[in-house]
């Protein structure tokens, strides 16, 4: 990126397609920094009725945990998998607080050999929680051990190298594992057999959103109106971490403007400000819609191909922008590649060629752009 773009009178920027966003921070990213985590701890509910949405998953929940409860042992292992940003570790603390038993928090990449599992498994105490978060990313050996630990209670420890090793039996008290994961179809499957609950989280509701703002709002000491939280929520792309973070960032603009109330246009100006348009679309999001549309006629194309569009890595194009993008119907994944729906086309304010989603620009199809200005016209090779 060669200088920083003009605003316009609105706070907002626009970004040509094709420009550099390497780099970038896009405050709708459902991963979570270190610091946002730990404001997030400030707002998780303790108990399993404070928490909004998710509806299915909390009875299910619920009457797994009662039932444990009833029975005086600790409940089944429990897998939790879905996006980032929906609940799992606040889920994971639910449960932890509802067996009123303390947890002890690892994570996948943190358990890199066998040793640092069995120091973990070790130290627990009856009922305790362990909660492994991102699950899907502990080394085979973690796992092999694992696999003993959540069936039989039991780890054995090696002492000694080559023929004269010996496995020494160490029992475990009684214990409850509860793993998240974003990639559930990673595990393996001797994994995923020991987990006796696994519940799914899914993108909230618009509703639910509003149900979390109000209340972290109040926690936050942040005074805002109806229409205000209503405008958070509709961009937040179904995502309790984005819709705390622009909370934050709201609240941020309205002090600045010496704004006492978070209300419908400060709202509005703060999101503007920050790039995030009235569906939750930031500048990734749109530049890739702008090259499939305005470059590639609606395609379909390439995936390297549309990432070299954006000046972005393949990977990024791929896990970053496309999930949200083919998820709200704006992008098409075909056989022959990438391709932009009418609604898209809509959302950008361009016409669509007769032939959309498979005309190529300078073929037969007819001319499109902008306020009638034509594209340039480019291969679609990879």
């Amino acid at each position: 990126m060669t200088g920083a773009p003009e605003p316009h009178d609105d706070g907002s920027y626009e970004v040509e397609v094709g420009e550099d966003l390497a780099g970038m921070e896009r405050v709708v990213d459902p991963a979570g920094s270190d610091e946002e985590r730990r404001i997030e701890a400030a707002l998780r509910p303790r108990r399993l009725a404070d928490f909004p949405g998710q509806q299915r998953v909390r009875d299910q929940l619920g009457l797994v945990l009662e039932a444990a409860r009833r029975r005086g042992s600790p409940p089944d292992h429990v897998l939790l998998s879905g996006p980032p940003g929906l609940g799992k570790t606040t889920l994971a603390m639910i449960i932890a607080g509802e067996l009123e038993q303390p947890i002890r928090i690892t994570s996948g990449p943190a358990i890199q050999h066998a040793g640092d599992l069995a120091a973990v498994l070790s130290s627990l105490v009856e009922g305790e929680v362990l909660f492994l978060d991102e699950i899907h990313r502990m080394s085979r050996p973690a796992e092999e051990m694992l696999y003993l630990a959540m069936e039989d209670f039991r780890v054995d420890v090696i002492v000694g190298k080559g023929p004269g090793a010996t496995a020494i039996p160490l029992e475990l008290p009684p214990f409850t594992v509860v793993g998240a994961t974003t990639r559930a179809g990673l595990l393996p499957a001797p994994l995923r057999d020991r987990f006796g609950f696994t519940g799914h989280l899914d993108y909230y509701a618009t509703e639910d959103l509003v149900e979390i703002l109000h209340r972290n709002a109040a926690l936050l000491e942040i005074e805002a109106d109806d229409a205000g939280i209503a405008q958070i929520a509709s961009r937040s792309r179904g995502t309790p971490r984005i819709a705390n973070r622009l909370l934050r960032r709201v609240r941020d603009w309205a002090q600045v403007h010496g704004q006492d109330v978070v209300d419908e246009p400060a709202a509005q100006q703060a999101l503007a400000l920050f790039d995030v348009d009235e569906l939750g679309l930031d500048r990734l999001d749109r530049a890739v819609l702008d090259a499939l549309c305005l470059r590639f006629g609606g395609g379909p194309v390439g995936l390297s191909t549309l990432a070299v569009a954006v000046g972005e890595e393949p990977d990024t194009v791929e896990t970053v922008a496309e999930p949200y993008l083919v998820r709200e119907g704006f992008m098409l994944r075909t056989p022959r590649g990438r391709a932009a729906s009418p609604t898209a086309w809509q959302h950008l304010g361009l016409t669509p060629p007769p032939e959309a989603g498979g005309a190529v620009p300078g073929a037969a199809g007819g001319r499109f752009g902008r306020d009638g200005e034509e594209p340039a016209t480019l291969p679609l090779g990879e």
